[in-house]
């Protein structure tokens, strides 16, 4: 059980640093042996819909309705 836990952590990480453009070459490696493409696909529609709500959140911050 503290492997699955722990694999989730790692895709998180891995995805998290996809998005930075930070991935060392060592975990890149990791996540094409050990990873599972599923986890990859739903941790990145999930980072990509909290980044689209941040970004809609910041816009109607800066930008108040008139």
């Amino acid at each position: 059980m503290l492997y699955k836990n722990s694999s989730l952590t790692n895709t998180f990480k891995s995805v998290a640093a996809a998005f930075f453009g930070v991935q060392s070459n060592k975990n890149r490696e990791r996540d094409f042996s050990q990873g599972k493409l599923s986890h990859f696909i739903v941790v990145g529609l999930i980072g990509v819909i909290m980044f689209i709500a941040v970004l809609i959140a910041v816009v109607n911050l800066v930008m108040p309705s008139t």
